[in-house]
């Protein structure tokens, strides 16, 4: 344990150089030590508060910038010409760090100085955060339409013009003319970003392991629980932060550092938008380095609390039932002081050295996985995480494309509603298992219940939704027929690119064109408004009556069930929250004590390996088989512009609904093992009483005789 310091006149132990500068001693020619009257004062630094509001920030800038690329995953999509599948792959790569060096963390412990550690960390994270920048400056200026650089965008490259006067200064790029260099950059850019998220990770391992275990160490034994609890209360805002940021920052457009002259005719509504999503990681890395300095200034070792919190003093001496003085006693011993002899791994680790620690890790962990209920609940929990997984990466793009709403609006309803309602679900968790006392039955019944109702819940989101509109051109059902032009031939003088996208609307039929040119449409119009400007297109000859008709996508005929389909969403994450504090029950009562510790590292490394790195991979993948229409860059497949949306959304929401069911058989399992190991237990415990019942008989009757003499 760390060093103590009482009040003034108590004796003071000082084993190393980070409490000899708190006491402020210096050593003398004649071997003692002279304190400064001034230096007596207790440092902010070596109270165990301020590092618990330190590390509360911390962790919630540390989540900030781990979530925020899942709120701005379709808007990079867009940006680099990325598929799902790729993207999916980058949100992953945060946790590939992580896990390859989450093992070792059991191993070093205390050996190291825990919060320098924890700030190098943050340092690392705020590099990654900077790098996931640098494709944004390295790259060109977006161009949302196929123009020359030195030509306006969105100008008479995509209007209806005869061969002969197509413009010869704006050539549509083909996949011909395509240089090395472009596809040099393309992939340097991807591997900037695959390192920034490696880092990243990286960065992220010391952080939350070093900072319970530091808070643990050195807080009153009473006061850790409130610590640890406010530290994850805090923390849990940092994804709802993350969405909240990024849609704030979507709102601007991508390239605000050096907009065009003739500034941008595009709405944040029209499918070609790409917001400043690189603006959020330098705030997200500012902020995590300011929340990194003061770990620079914190002792190896500090003394460690020795009082309890005068208001939790009250607050059970209200709320608590008396205990006995046997129980008290062994409350109020700490974990360093039981007298039981420890022999797990995170006991005999610092005994081990690093080819030691991996040769007993491995069996250690076997060991651990043969427990049936601690096996099951891992399960769930990865299919819970799966579950999550997928929904936190994909259902801004899946909002956006299947209700026509732009990347910050999503953004919005899932930061203010999903996460705090998710939240919530965790905080209720806590409550019901803490008030009613739960034991591992009542704890998986809580479990399968939440499990049973998130299920339920997710069943009517298959049918909130519209199927794609008509999109000329566009086969929008696997083996359907393209969608027709209403005047056939309507086209035939246009020389229209094949590869741009300039999407608009004809809102009276319900049609849309890939470019004003597919529509025939022969010149364009501006509307300027005080706030922004409307781009139209007239003179078309597919359309009925010649236009106009506006920029940009279609709206979707069922944008009006977008919030009663994010209620649903967010009521179902709140129940499935519920089973998070008593599943973790389930895996500390179910395994050994000294096994605790490991148990709880093999669980975070599982849901890693298992749930958070594969599933936006899987999500990915089967959001790009519902793709009808993908960009062509350089002869590769690019982004998707158009979706089947049935397909997607039954094929998305299936996804979900497949994991949640796996997390409710594997909780149905657990329930019925509880159930059975009772059953045992109970017949194990009558027939001990049955033996004792005849043995009493038995001596009872040798006594009778023996009292009749007397």
């Amino acid at each position: 344990m760390g060093p103590r310091i009482g009040p003034i006149g108590e004796e003071l132990q000082v084993p190393d150089k980070d409490t000899k500068a708190m006491v402020g001693t210096e050593d003398t020619p004649g071997g003692k030590a002279r304190p400064n009257p001034q230096d007596l004062r207790p440092s902010v630094f070596h109270s165990i508060k301020f590092f618990v509001l330190c590390h509360s920030l911390l962790q919630l800038a540390q989540l900030m910038i781990s979530g925020y690329l899942k709120s701005s995953i379709s808007t990079v999509e867009k940006r680099f010409g990325l598929s799902s599948q790729t993207s999916g792959l980058l949100a992953a790569f945060n946790e590939v760090g992580n896990t390859a060096l989450i093992v070792f963390v059991s191993y070093f412990g205390s050996r190291v100085h825990r919060p320098r550690l924890i700030g190098y960390g943050a340092i690392l994270v705020t590099l990654a955060g900077v790098l996931m920048t640098v494709p944004h400056f390295i790259s060109e200026p977006y161009h949302y339409d196929h123009t020359s650089p030195d030509m306006p965008q969105d100008f008479e490259a995509s209007l209806c013009l005869p061969t002969t006067e197509a413009p010869a200064s704006a050539p549509a790029p083909s996949n011909s003319s395509c240089s090395g260099y472009t596809e040099v950059q393309h992939l340097a850019v991807v591997g900037i970003m695959f390192t920034a998220q490696t880092l990243l990770g990286v960065g992220g391992v010391p952080i939350q392991p070093f900072g319970i275990s530091y808070i643990d160490d050195f807080a009153h034994h009473s006061n850790s629980p409130l610590y640890l609890g406010v530290l994850f209360a805090v923390t849990m805002m940092g994804p709802g932060m993350a969405y909240g940021l990024g849609s704030l920052m979507l709102r601007l457009y991508v390239d605000i550092d050096r907009m065009p002259e003739g500034g941008i005719s595009l709405t944040s509504k029209d499918p070609r938008w790409v917001g400043a999503w690189w603006l959020g990681f330098l705030i997200s890395a500012g902020t995590v380095a300011l929340a990194a300095i003061p770990y620079f200034f914190f002792p190896k070792e500090m003394p460690k609390e020795k009082r309890e919190l005068r208001f939790r003093r009250k607050v059970l001496a209200v709320s608590d039932p008396p205990v006995s003085k046997g129980e008290d006693a062994s409350s109020e011993r700490s974990p360093g002081e039981s007298p039981e002899k420890k022999d797990g791994l995170a006991q005999i680790a610092p005994d081990l050295t690093v080819i030691q620690f991996i040769k007993v890790f491995p069996r250690v962990m076997l060991r651990t996985l043969r427990h049936p209920i601690f096996l099951l609940v891992v399960l769930s929990q990865v299919c819970m995480s799966s579950m999550v997984a997928g929904m936190a990466t994909f259902l801004p793009k899946f909002l956006e494309r299947q209700f026509s709403v732009t990347a910050s609006y999503a953004n919005l309803l899932i930061g203010c509603l999903t996460i705090p309602l998710a939240i919530v679900g965790i905080v209720v968790g806590g409550i019901l298992v803490k008030r009613l006392r739960l034991g591992p039955m009542h704890c998986g019944t809580l479990c399968l219940l939440g499990a049973l109702f998130c299920l339920l819940l997710s069943t009517p989101l298959f049918f909130m939704g519209c199927s794609t509109h008509q999109i000329t051109g566009i086969n929008h059902q696997p083996g359907g027929q393209p969608g027709l032009e209403l005047f056939p031939g309507c086209t035939e003088t246009c020389s229209c690119p094949s590869d741009d996208f300039n999407p608009v609307c004809d809102s009276s039929a319900r049609v849309e064109y890939l470019t004003p040119c597919h529509a025939g449409c022969a010149s364009r119009v501006v509307h300027e408004a005080p706030d922004k400007s409307q781009v139209f297109y007239t003179n078309c000859s597919c359309v009925v009556g010649g236009g106009p008709v506006p920029a940009g996508s279609c709206d979707s005929a069922c944008s009006h069930l977008v919030l009663p389909f994010m209620i649903l969403v967010s009521l179902g994450a709140a129940l499935a929250s519920v089973t998070h504090t008593p599943s973790f029950m389930l895996i500390l009562r179910g395994v050994k004590k000294e096994d605790k510790t490991l148990a709880v590292g093999i669980q975070f490394m599982l849901l890693r390996v298992l749930a958070w790195m594969p599933s936006p991979v899987i999500h990915g993948s089967a959001i790009d088989t519902t793709c009808v229409y993908w960009a062509q860059s350089c002869g590769r497949r690019a982004v998707c512009h158009y979706y089947d949306h049935d397909l997607l959304r039954n094929r998305f929401i299936g996804l979900q609904f497949f994991f949640k069911t796996g997390s409710l058989a594997c909780f149905a399992l657990i329930l019925a093992i509880l159930r059975q190991q009772d059953k045992e237990e109970g017949t194990k415990a009558t027939i001990p009483n049955s033996g004792l019942q005849q043995q009493l008989l038995a001596s009872g009757a040798k006594k009778e005789p023996e009292e009749s003499r007397v």
